[in-house]
Protein backbone atom coordinates (compact mmCIF):
# COMPACT_ATOMS: atom_id res chain seq x y z
CA UNK A 1 0.00 0.00 0.00
CA UNK A 2 1.21 3.34 -1.00
CA UNK A 3 -0.03 6.34 0.17
CA UNK A 4 -0.38 8.74 -2.57
CA UNK A 5 -1.60 12.46 -1.76
CA UNK A 6 -2.42 12.92 1.73
CA UNK A 7 -5.40 10.99 2.59
CA UNK A 8 -5.45 9.01 -0.32
CA UNK A 9 -3.87 5.74 -0.74
CA UNK A 10 -3.32 3.08 -3.28
CA UNK A 11 -3.50 -0.77 -2.84
CA UNK A 12 -4.07 -4.33 -3.80
CA UNK A 13 -6.35 -7.18 -2.92
CA UNK A 14 -4.55 -7.86 0.43
CA UNK A 15 -4.48 -4.75 1.20
CA UNK A 16 -8.30 -4.21 1.19
CA UNK A 17 -8.87 -7.07 3.15
CA UNK A 18 -6.36 -6.11 6.27
CA UNK A 19 -5.89 -2.17 5.73
CA UNK A 20 -4.12 -0.43 8.40
CA UNK A 21 -6.32 1.24 11.33
CA UNK A 22 -5.43 4.57 9.76
CA UNK A 23 -8.03 3.85 6.43
CA UNK A 24 -11.41 4.56 7.64
CA UNK A 25 -12.87 4.13 3.81
CA UNK A 26 -12.37 1.97 1.08
CA UNK A 27 -13.26 2.32 -2.65
CA UNK A 28 -12.69 -1.10 -4.85
CA UNK A 29 -12.49 -0.78 -8.48
CA UNK A 30 -12.47 -4.25 -9.23
CA UNK A 31 -15.63 -5.91 -11.38
CA UNK A 32 -15.01 -9.71 -11.04
CA UNK A 33 -14.95 -9.66 -7.53
CA UNK A 34 -16.60 -8.77 -3.98
CA UNK A 35 -15.23 -7.61 -1.66
CA UNK A 36 -16.11 -7.13 2.14
CA UNK A 37 -14.69 -4.75 4.20
CA UNK A 38 -13.62 -4.54 7.59
CA UNK A 39 -15.74 -3.68 10.05
CA UNK A 40 -16.21 0.40 10.54
CA UNK A 41 -14.83 0.60 7.21
CA UNK A 42 -17.01 2.40 4.66
CA UNK A 43 -17.14 0.98 1.22
CA UNK A 44 -17.85 1.82 -2.05
CA UNK A 45 -17.52 -0.06 -5.39
CA UNK A 46 -17.37 1.31 -8.74
CA UNK A 47 -17.09 -1.89 -11.18
CA UNK A 48 -13.81 -1.35 -13.52
CA UNK A 49 -13.31 -3.97 -15.51
CA UNK A 50 -8.85 -5.73 -15.51
CA UNK A 51 -6.67 -3.79 -19.26
CA UNK A 52 -10.17 -2.70 -20.74
CA UNK A 53 -11.24 1.33 -21.10
CA UNK A 54 -13.58 2.16 -18.37
CA UNK A 55 -16.85 3.62 -18.73
CA UNK A 56 -16.81 7.34 -18.30
CA UNK A 57 -19.99 7.29 -15.75
CA UNK A 58 -17.64 4.88 -14.05
CA UNK A 59 -14.77 7.15 -13.26
CA UNK A 60 -17.19 9.99 -12.70
CA UNK A 61 -18.67 7.64 -9.89
CA UNK A 62 -15.74 7.26 -8.24
CA UNK A 63 -14.68 10.96 -7.99
CA UNK A 64 -18.28 11.83 -6.90
CA UNK A 65 -17.83 9.17 -3.80
CA UNK A 66 -14.33 10.36 -3.30
CA UNK A 67 -15.14 13.66 -3.05
CA UNK A 68 -18.48 13.04 -0.59
CA UNK A 69 -15.55 10.79 1.54
CA UNK A 70 -12.16 12.45 1.65
CA UNK A 71 -13.40 15.37 4.10
CA UNK A 72 -13.48 12.71 6.75
CA UNK A 73 -11.30 9.56 5.60
CA UNK A 74 -8.43 7.99 4.61
CA UNK A 75 -9.31 6.40 1.81
CA UNK A 76 -7.70 3.62 -0.17
CA UNK A 77 -8.37 2.77 -3.58
CA UNK A 78 -7.91 -0.40 -4.07
CA UNK A 79 -8.40 -3.25 -6.93
CA UNK A 80 -6.82 -6.88 -7.34
CA UNK A 81 -2.82 -5.98 -8.20
CA UNK A 82 -3.13 -2.23 -7.35
CA UNK A 83 -1.42 -1.77 -10.54
CA UNK A 84 -4.22 -0.48 -13.37
CA UNK A 85 -7.74 -0.08 -12.21
CA UNK A 86 -6.88 1.48 -8.87
CA UNK A 87 -4.26 3.89 -10.23
CA UNK A 88 -6.81 4.93 -13.11
CA UNK A 89 -8.74 6.48 -10.25
CA UNK A 90 -6.31 8.21 -9.08
CA UNK A 91 -4.90 9.74 -11.87
CA UNK A 92 -8.18 10.77 -13.03
CA UNK A 93 -8.95 12.44 -9.31
CA UNK A 94 -5.19 14.53 -9.92
CA UNK A 95 -7.12 15.36 -13.08
CA UNK A 96 -10.44 16.30 -12.84
CA UNK A 97 -10.34 17.64 -8.93
CA UNK A 98 -6.78 19.24 -8.69
CA UNK A 99 -6.06 20.20 -12.56
CA UNK A 100 -3.34 18.49 -13.48
CA UNK A 101 -2.85 17.62 -16.88
CA UNK A 102 -2.67 13.55 -18.18
CA UNK A 103 1.19 13.50 -18.53
CA UNK A 104 1.69 15.05 -14.95
CA UNK A 105 -0.71 12.97 -13.12
CA UNK A 106 0.71 10.07 -14.48
CA UNK A 107 4.30 10.77 -13.54
CA UNK A 108 3.00 11.79 -10.48
CA UNK A 109 1.70 8.49 -9.96
CA UNK A 110 4.12 6.28 -11.35
CA UNK A 111 6.55 8.00 -9.19
CA UNK A 112 5.01 6.75 -6.17
CA UNK A 113 2.99 3.46 -7.01
CA UNK A 114 5.92 1.14 -9.23
CA UNK A 115 3.81 -0.84 -11.65
CA UNK A 116 0.79 1.81 -12.37
CA UNK A 117 -0.88 0.94 -15.31
CA UNK A 118 -3.49 3.16 -16.28
CA UNK A 119 -5.82 1.68 -17.96
CA UNK A 120 -6.51 1.23 -22.16
CA UNK A 121 -7.42 5.31 -23.78
CA UNK A 122 -7.51 6.43 -20.00
CA UNK A 123 -6.44 9.82 -21.02
CA UNK A 124 -9.47 10.26 -23.22
CA UNK A 125 -12.07 8.44 -20.95
CA UNK A 126 -10.86 11.72 -18.40
CA UNK A 127 -11.58 14.08 -21.14
CA UNK A 128 -15.09 12.50 -21.13
CA UNK A 129 -15.56 12.51 -17.42
CA UNK A 130 -13.97 16.43 -17.50
CA UNK A 131 -17.11 17.18 -19.74
CA UNK A 132 -19.80 15.28 -17.53
CA UNK A 133 -19.03 17.54 -14.50
CA UNK A 134 -18.90 20.49 -16.64
CA UNK A 135 -22.49 19.66 -17.65
CA UNK A 136 -23.20 18.91 -14.44
CA UNK A 137 -21.98 22.32 -12.97
CA UNK A 138 -23.83 24.23 -14.93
Amino acid sequence: MDNLLGSLYIGNIDDAHSPPPVISALLWTALESKLIPPKGVVLGRIPLREYTEAVPMDIESALAWLERHLPDHQILIACRAGMGRSVSVMIAYLCCLQGMSYEKAVEFVRERREGTTPLPRLEHTIEKVKLLRQKTST
